[in-house]
């Protein structure tokens, strides 16, 4: 079981999952910040002086923070943007390096292709060579 796991474990896709969790994790702390201390003060100014965080409406003895919500919104819509850029991203650089990768085996292939017909000629050479002599 414990052989198991740690073929597991060592697999490629585990490690960037842990990787791709970890720098989630800090990228969203990031860019809550930028949502939180950059643009909703920039936008609040733009709105005449309001800060969003702060609005709220009251139902009875309740207060609906309405204001928190939008700032929530605000903030997934900027982090799943930024997450949605940087996949792209990385899919381009993937889909070059496949396009480089293929290029390199066609080049391969032709050489290989060109050996063979080398090797034939020199089989053919040495059996006209062998019935001659």
């Amino acid at each position: 079981m414990l052989q198991d796991f740690k073929k597991f474990a060592m697999k490629g896709n585990v490690f960037d999952l842990a990787v791709g969790v970890i720098i989630g994790g800090a990228f969203g702390k990031i860019v809550t910040s930028l949502v939180e201390d950059i643009l909703m003060p920039v936008i609040g100014l733009l709105m005449g002086g309001i800060n969003l965080k702060r609005l709220s409406f009251p139902v009875g003895d309740a207060e609906l923070l309405y204001g928190e919500f939008l700032q929530s919104v605000i903030d997934f819509l900027i982090v799943s943007f930024s997450i949605f850029i940087f996949i792209r991203l990385v899919q381009h650089f993937r889909q070059a390096n496949e396009e480089e990768k293929e290029e390199v085996k066609e080049e391969a292939d032709k050489t290989e292709v060109l050996l063979t017909e080398i090797r034939d000629l020199l089989k053919e050479q040495a059996k006209g060579s062998a019935d001659r002599g």
